[in-house]
């Protein structure tokens, strides 16, 4: 039998259905109308940032880094225009017709863009590589292709920026340093920051590209230098083209932040006088000297040879150039003022002379004959001559190992290293850059730890500034500075003052003073008469370099023994016996009747000191602090306390 359904109960069934399917319309449409407020208002600035996102685009202004200028105002350290050039990729691709999901280069517009490059065929295939090698995702974005191109390559592009797509010239500062090598450890350089950079230093806005202080005063003085990036966004279309906003296609207004520059330094350092330094070491490989301003403890001249051009290593140097400066045999890469440490050899008699008269432990008029050499035990040590008869300040001013070994007798090792300690040695200054050696002063513990006993030879050794006895140029520096001062000991400053880019004055930087050294007038008196014999004197070790009516100096010849198990690597045999000489050194003061410079200065392997180290230090102090016409000759063995030396003349300036 068929059963057929009357047209009430179909219409019954369909009431049924259409109530589920209205209810389902309902939740379906409901739920649209949550996202969609959801997405309009909850949402709104996180979605309307997308959105500007993709119709804008993003500039990063770098800010311009603080300069640096000495004392006298020369520019140090300063930046010029760098011009790099960025491609947005996605202008330079289109779809593949036959396979819609792939990208093929437009070749053409690669080509243009070479060719006002002055690309050659090599070079615009390798650009054509660069551009299809980016990411997908980063297509749209835009990459850096070029870095400081030429000026007639930026001209080429900006004469045609309104045809070309996707491609920007973007300037940027680049660090420029005038004096090129000259005092390059002090100053430092700068270089691209990398992963680990990035993550030690999150929350400091480092991003990749930017960069940063490596070493010297580029490094200490980074968050001073480097100002606070700013930004310009602009309105582009799909194909990275920058637009207008005239016809409201969006709600994006230009933005622009300033960027803030960086502050600028004024050191204590004199450019002048590092290049007379630098002058008076040619013919010399190796060797550094320092410059102290004895009033205040400023530093006016670091100077280490050899050194790195600033510009070539900011710039980023070859892997063979840089593995040419670690094999140099004469260490370029190494500052030898601050970080390298030496046998002060007898620059450091004059802190014996004061243990031995502050203590009373030697009467300075009382004689030693020397014969030329010394007897301890079955051992003989040879002085550099028979000098016969010399006191204290004869033997200061002839160098008379003899005579020091036997005043060793009295003072002691423990009373020498205590006023070597007194003058700054086998301690760090605290100058603040790189890193610094703190030098070193054996005690009686040390050797008996290394060596098992201790014998009297190593305070015969010490006391004549041999044996273990270690110092850098800063240190020995600063300890002459005291000499000529009175036993004031400053701490070592490199930056007088910190200025704003328009020159107002942030913050200045007083004289600080480590300690007064307790040493009696009358010994400082003793010592000067001494130092100021080694040159002016006749018979002193540094008269060969003394200039008739030029400045009076006063200082201390050096000839120190160099120890080498082997020698440097790379060092050619035939020159080994350079290698095995002994460094010379000059340590002083000038003028000697008002002293205003103390310097210190080492020839590595030069020999001599008197030779070869003291003719540089004299003429130095001669060009900087005076001249033939006004300077009158100091009498011989004359100093500021002596009688016939207090008519010289003021310097020509003052540091």
């Amino acid at each position: 039998m068929i059963s057929l359904l009357s047209p009430r109960r179909e219409l019954g069934e369909f009431k049924k259905r259409y109530k589920w399917m209205a209810l389902f319309v309902v939740v379906v449409f409901g739920g649209l109308a949550a996202r969609l407020v959801t997405l309009q208002v909850a949402q709104h600035d996180r979605w309307a940032a997308v959105a500007r996102e993709n119709i804008t685009k993003t500039f990063w202004l770098r800010a311009t880094r603080g300069n640096f200028r000495d004392t006298e105002g020369r520019v140090v350290a300063a930046n010029r225009p760098s011009y790099d050039v960025y491609l947005t990729p996605r202008a330079f691709l289109e779809r593949d017709e036959s396979a819609p999901d792939r990208w093929r280069l437009r070749r053409d517009e690669v080509d243009r863009v070479g060719v006002l490059l002055g690309l050659d065929a090599a070079g615009k295939d390798e650009l054509a590589a660069r551009i299809l090698a980016v990411p997908p995702r980063r297509r749209s974005h835009q990459v850096e292709m070029y870095s400081d191109i030429s000026r007639d390559q930026m001209a080429a592009l900006e004469t045609h920026a309104l045809e070309l797509r996707g491609v920007d010239v973007v300037a940027r500062p680049v660090r420029f340093y005038p004096y090129g090598s000259l005092g390059a450890h002090a100053i430092g350089y700068l270089n691209e920051v990398n992963a680990e950079d990035i993550e030690r230093l999150r929350g400091q806005d480092y991003r990749a590209g930017d960069a940063i202080g490596r070493s010297g005063l580029e490094a200490s003085l980074e968050s001073i230098l480097r100002g606070q990036r700013g930004s310009r966004r602009l309105l582009v279309d799909a194909r990275g083209r920058q637009r207008d906003n005239a016809d409201n296609i969006a709600p994006v207004r230009p933005e622009h932040r300033e960027a803030v520059p960086g502050r600028d330094v004024v050191v204590s350092l004199d450019m002048e006088l590092m290049r007379s330094i630098q002058r008076a070491f040619r013919g010399h490989p190796s060797g550094a000297a320092v410059v102290v301003d004895v009033r205040t403890g400023r530093i006016r001249a670091v100077f280490s040879k050899p050194a790195y051009d600033l510009n070539a290593i900011t710039s980023g140097l070859s892997r063979d150039d840089y593995q040419q400066m670690v094999d140099d045999p004469f260490r370029p890469l190494i500052d030898k003022t601050i970080f390298e440490t030496y046998y002060p050899g007898s620059t450091f008699k004059p802190i014996t002379s004061i243990a031995a008269l502050q203590d009373h432990l030697v009467d300075p008029s009382h004689t030693v004959e020397c014969t030329g050499r010394y007897e301890i035990g079955t051992q003989r040590l040879r002085c550099t001559q028979s000098h016969g008869y010399v006191d204290m300040r004869m033997a200061l001013i002839q160098s008379c190992n003899v005579y020091f070994w036997h005043i060793a007798e009295q003072v002691g090792l423990e009373r020498i290293n205590r006023f070597a300690r007194d003058f700054g040695l086998g301690e760090r200054t605290g100058i603040g850059i790189n890193s610094e050696s703190p030098g070193f002063l054996a005690t009686r513990e040390w050797y008996q730890e290394h060596y098992g006993q201790f014998r009297f030879g190593y305070t015969l050794n010490t006391a004549i500034g041999q044996g273990n006895t270690r110092t850098t140029l800063i240190q020995l520096a600063l300890a002459y500075s005291a000499f000529a001062n009175g036993g004031i000991l400053h701490a070592p400053q490199l930056i007088e003052r910190i200025e704003a880019p328009d020159g107002t004055i942030l913050e200045e930087m007083p004289p600080v003073v480590r300690r007064h050294v307790d040493i009696a007038r009358e010994h400082f008196q003793y010592t000067d008469e001494a130092l100021v014999g080694v040159v002016n004197h006749e018979e002193g070790t540094a008269h060969s370099g003394w200039i008739e009516g030029g400045v009076l100096v006063a200082g201390k010849t050096g000839t120190a023994q160099v120890q080498r198990s082997s020698f440097p690597r790379g060092v050619d045999p035939r020159r080994a016996w350079y290698f095995s000489q002994s460094h010379a050194w000059f340590a002083g003061y000038a003028p000697a009747n008002d002293p205003q410079l103390a310097i210190v200065v080492l020839v590595e392997h030069g020999g001599a000191g008197g030779r070869m180290a003291a003719p540089i230090a004299i003429r130095v102090m001669q060009d900087y602090l005076g001249t033939p016409e006004t300077t009158p000759a100091p009498a011989p063995g004359g100093s500021r306390n002596r009688p016939g030396t207090r008519g010289a003349p003021a310097p020509r300036r003052r540091p």
